[in-house]
């Protein structure tokens, strides 16, 4: 997760819209050609919020509708304050990842 969200800095990744964006990466064991998406709530020096991923063979895209749900719970994301990425982390609806975790 670290190293996509290094990559979505640098602007390598596929905007749906709405600070929505399709991230492919690799899963333990494969490369990113035999690896999964994931769905992220981004915003540039601010928070990554890795929500949906799926491996590729699976699922070859996502509906509208789901976009359009996507791009609300981005917007909800992004807008929490400390206060509130603290409590839902605590609350274990959040999993808090750091450039400088180990695991």
């Amino acid at each position: 997760m670290r190293a996509a969200a290094r990559k979505l800095e640098q602007g390598l990744a596929d905007a749906l819209g709405g600070n929505v964006y399709k991230k492919r990466v690799a899963l333990s064991g494969r490369c990113k050609r035999g690896g999964a998406r994931t769905l992220v709530a981004f915003r540039r020096v601010s928070s990554a919020f890795f929500f949906y991923g799926y491996p590729k063979n699976e699922r070859a895209t996502i509906t509208d509708r789901e976009l359009e749900g996507l791009r609300l719970l981005a917007k909800e994301l992004l807008g929490y304050g400390e206060a509130q990425l603290a409590t839902a982390v605590r609350a274990g609806e959040l999993f808090e990842v750091n450039d400088d975790d180990e695991t």
